[in-house]
């Protein structure tokens, strides 16, 4: 069977029915520590999610705010959007009042569905019609709805909304490291799409797998990874509502047996740098995936080295809803993002938009039809980023070797201007990483009269001192790239989504 192509769309496609209501209702679903949830009992507490928002007044094509902790009840929400029409915007869960009244403002929702965890910092917003799960109707206030107890009033049968692959079906914030989050405007066809493209042509999602996603799903990488993907073959999905750590992942393997790990580099570093690293058991795992930031060539390898779990790496984004260049299982090339997802158009260009040669740097141009249909309310960067139809340049600088495998070197905006010469904060800090005693680094600029200077930031595991990590540098890189302060610290700042936050650093 060939590749399914935008032609292949249906006419008629609803997200839900697609990935929820085609599955055996006995088949398990979703793992949590409270037990299973089988595809039946997630349709039908979807079925009555669906009808209690219509009858708060939720119509097809209306916003839903989700700012939920990762639980049943968040994914049979997202699921209850989806099945009448409307529109999914998950936010981060632990963020400040100040926050909440920016996303209630930029994407002025229908209504927003909150956990107790962020019930208070969306009063202390002054954040309305809001739907608390977790809660008892007597610690609610006017204007806010109890979920448990609506939603147990509700039938648990609703007819999908008749809804077009090309209708708006969900909104992806950008992390914000660089400003404020904007939202990706995405067309239900993305899922599809995307689904057929990475999970099936690169990842070959079975029936029998389990995913564990470290990040939370708010992240749409997570997301599509554990209740949407997994959903589409009949597979299971781990969720949790505590925060991850090394500790929690070892003990979700542990309890769960998963065979695929959605991880970010981040996790990776932690988790074998733990002390009791070696003596966990991750044969369950058939494959580890790492995205949301490049891997460096040496965690990669101590990964390797102690938990001998293949780990596949790619790259993807809200703008194009989902990965488009990603290695394979069983030939995955170390220190590289991979081949293009099939489906893909992927190109290395310049300034102009015109492709370079392979093995020059240039920034990543990607065409496929998962593309956003630009970003809310903002024209002049929608008009940058997405260059044509179903196009988005990057920010994101690679280079490509004659087998198509690419090689990522860095952003736009994080490259320095040092003496006169271009320097590539990724370069440094994969050099840093291979000194034994540097557990995490990342390297900023910073103005010292006028001139741009890097500048190291160092997590260690012993004794280092800043002339011996500038000496290593120095030892294995141009001059001009070595850095002239050295900072260290006990932990590196991050986004919401788990990626460093340069731009903390940066205004340190």
């Amino acid at each position: 069977m060939g590749l399914f192509r935008y032609a292949d769309l249906p006419g008629e496609f609803n997200i839900a029915a697609y990935f929820l209501d085609r599955n055996d209702d006995g088949r398990t679903a979703l793992l949590t520590g409270a037990g299973r949830t089988t595809y039946g009992e997630l349709k039908a507490l979807a079925n009555r999610v669906g009808n209690l928002l219509t009858s708060l007044g939720v119509r097809r094509g209306d916003r839903v705010l989700l700012a939920l902790g990762d639980g049943v009840e968040s994914v049979a929400t997202w699921y209850g959007v989806q099945k009448i029409g409307a529109v999914t915007a998950e936010v981060y869960t632990y963020l400040r009042p100040k926050d909440y009244r920016y996303f209630a403002d930029y994407a002025e929702p229908a209504l927003v569905v909150a956990d107790r965890l962020t019930l208070d910092p969306l009063r202390a917003a002054g954040v309305s019609n809001l739907l608390v799960v977790g809660v008892r109707p007597e610690e609610l206030r006017p204007g806010e709805h109890c979920f448990g107890t609506l939603v147990a009033e509700q039938p648990d049968t609703l007819a999908a909304a008749r809804t077009s692959p090309h209708d708006v079906a969900m909104w992806r914030f950008t992390t914000g490291s660089t400003g404020d989050p904007k939202a990706c405007v995405l067309p239900a066809r993305s899922a599809l799409l995307a689904f057929e493209w990475f999970a099936k042509g690169v990842m070959g999602l079975r029936p029998d797998d389990v995913v564990l996603p470290v990040p939370k799903l708010f992240f749409g990488y997570a997301n599509n990874m554990t209740a949407l993907f997994p959903f589409g073959v009949g597979a299971k999905g781990v969720v949790f509502a505590e925060r991850s750590t090394p500790e929690t992942m070892f003990r979700l393997i542990a309890e769960h047996r998963p065979t695929i790990l959605i991880n970010v580099p981040t996790m990776m570093s932690a988790m074998v740098a733990h002390p009791d690293a070696g003596s966990y058991d991750l044969s369950s795992l058939r494959v580890c995936v790492s995205a949301g930031e490049a891997l460096p060539l040496e965690l990669h390898r101590r990964w390797l080295e102690t938990f001998g779990v293949e780990v596949i790496d790619g790259i993807g984004s809200s703008e194009m809803f989902h990965g488009y260049v990603c290695n394979r299982p069983g030939a995955s090339r170390m220190g590289t993002l991979g081949q293009v997802v099939p489906g893909y158009d992927v190109r290395v260009v310049d300034a102009d938009g015109v492709p370079v040669p392979d093995g020059e740097v240039g920034r990543l141009q990607i065409t496929g039809e998962t593309a956003a249909l630009g970003y809310w309310q903002a024209p002049e960067k929608s008009g940058e980023v997405f260059v044509a139809e179903h196009t988005v340049r990057s920010g994101d600088l690679f280079s490509r070797d004659d087998e198509g495998f690419y090689y990522y070197k860095g952003r736009v905006d994080d490259m320095l201007r040092v003496g006169g010469r271009w320097v590539a904060p990724a370069e440094v800090e994969n050099c840093l990483r291979a000194h034994p005693l540097v557990v995490e680094c990342a390297v900023v600029g910073y103005e010292v009269d006028g001139l741009t200077l890097p500048r190291a930031y160092v997590v260690a595991s012993g004794e280092l001192s800043a002339a011996q990590v500038r000496e290593f540098v120095r030892e294995r890189l141009a001059p001009h790239k070595c850095p002239r302060s050295v900072v260290f610290v006990d932990d590196l700042p991050e986004t919401a989504s788990g990626k460093l936050n340069r731009l903390a650093l940066r205004t340190q």
